[in-house]
């Protein structure tokens, strides 16, 4: 049974830190891995990936220079190192996985996705 599971979520102020992590089983973990998220009332967007090496990283411009994806294949886990966090950051953190074959945060070319955690960053 495939799962992914997303932890690190929590309540901080603005200029806090948090770090998601997303831990995958039943699959090889060969894959891309993504961060999106999703605000009340809005899309889902893109917010990070990385490839399976792990030397090819990419960011949405909202969070570039304060947000680092990495990940342990190991462990089978991707995490989400949030720094300088905005109460604009609030929103429901999803992890997928997937292997991109055009624009690497587009949310259709991941096929397997965890639960999600809440992120909230008050002013």
């Amino acid at each position: 049974q495939v799962q992914m599971v997303e932890s690190g979520g929590g309540s901080v102020q603005a200029g806090g830190s948090l770090r998601l992590s997303c831990t995958a089983s039943g699959l090889t973990f060969d894959t891309a891995m993504g961060w999106f998220r999703q605000a009340p009332g809005k899309e889902r967007e893109g917010v990070s990936c990385i490839t399976w090496s792990g030397d090819t990283p990419y960011y949405a411009d909202s969070v570039l220079g304060r947000f680092t994806i990495s990940r342990d294949n190991a462990k089978k886990t991707v995490y989400l190192q949030m720094n300088s966090l905005k109460p604009e950051d609030t929103a429901m953190y999803y992890c997928a996985a997937g292997l991109p074959t055009g624009a690497v945060l587009n949310e259709n070319e991941y096929n397997t996705w965890g639960q999600g955690t809440q992120v909230t960053v008050s002013s």
